[in-house]
Parts: structure tokens; sequence; C-alpha cells
């Protein structure tokens, strides 16, 4: 605890304190939605971006949440926290390395494989309209789970890029 007269530390939430039972704040909501549409990613990976790029721009992860959501609104994203927020999303994107985990066993139907991938990128245009909507984030959520199991990757980029390798493998009829 602070003595009197001592400046008081910028408190900044995790990504479990940032949500109220479960879920996200508005702004917040708001805020993993973008990611999840623009990286892609889980609910869980954008919540991690985001704390991320809070613990880089030395913010609360509230404020950058409403940061971002006034982009929206037209409003520029100050230099600080637009540096924070790519080296944060940068750091997701970077595949895991060759040494990583495998698909053990058979590989994935194609048809099954087009099928979640299809569906992945319609929830992330449909996200990436509306971030603010649960029913997107879940959906997008739910999806990129789907294929992470399906493609045997701990990620939804490894996943994705996993699926679009064995796609472009596998002969058309």
């Amino acid at each position: 605890m602070p003595t009197p007269g001592e400046p008081t530390p910028p408190t900044r939430q995790t990504p479990a304190a940032a949500r109220t039972h479960g879920q996200a704040a508005p702004a917040g909501n708001w805020a993993v939605g973008m990611l999840m549409a623009t990286t892609p990613c889980s609910a869980r990976d954008a919540l991690r971006i985001l704390a991320t790029a809070a613990d880089l721009a030395d913010v609360a992860v509230e404020d950058l949440a409403a940061a971002m959501t006034a982009t929206a609104c037209g409003t520029a994203l100050p230099a600080r926290l637009e540096r924070a927020l790519r080296l944060s999303v940068e750091a997701a994107r970077t595949r895991a390395p060759a040494g990583g985990p495998r698909a053990a066993g058979l590989a994935p139907n194609p048809a099954r494989t087009e099928e979640v991938l299809t569906r992945l990128r319609g929830c992330q245009a449909r996200l990436a309209a509306a971030p603010h909507d649960p029913a997107a984030l879940r959906a997008m959520d739910d999806t990129a789970y789907t294929l992470c199991v399906l493609m045997g990757r701990p990620t939804a980029l490894e996943a994705i890029t996993a699926a679009e390798e064995l796609l472009a493998a596998t002969p058309t009829l």
C-alpha cells in the first residue's frame, strides 16, 4: 500500500479480471471482437493480445479497449497504443517452431475441413461487421476451436494455415 504522498501505481487488469461473470466489459467485447475478426483468433487469444498490448503500453486493459472502440467512430488510436497493439498481434501471429505439435494419425477429411474453414471465414466477416455482437463472438470462438481440434493445432492461425495447406494439396474431382 502506498504511503501518503506517494503516487499510486496504475492498475492493469488481467484478461480474467477484465471480465465480469465470464463476460468482458462492453468496450472489451467490442475490442475482443475486433481482434478476433482481424487476427483471426479465439476469444481467449484475443483477450491475451489485449492484455499484452495493455502491458506494453502501460495502460489498463479497459482504457486500451475503449481507445480501440473509439476508432470505429473515427478517433485515431494513439501511436503508443497502436504500436503496442501491433506488436502484440504480430507476436500472436508468429508461428510455433517447426518442432511444434503435429497432427497424429489420420488426416482430417478435406470436405469437413473446407466446411469448417468456410464457416470460420463467414464468422470472421460477421464479426468484422459487428465486433460487439455476443453471438458473433461465440460463433467465431466455437468455429476457431473446432478448426484447431480438427487440424490438431494449438492456435487458430496455425489451424487455418494447416487447413489451407491440406486443401491445396487435395486433388479436386
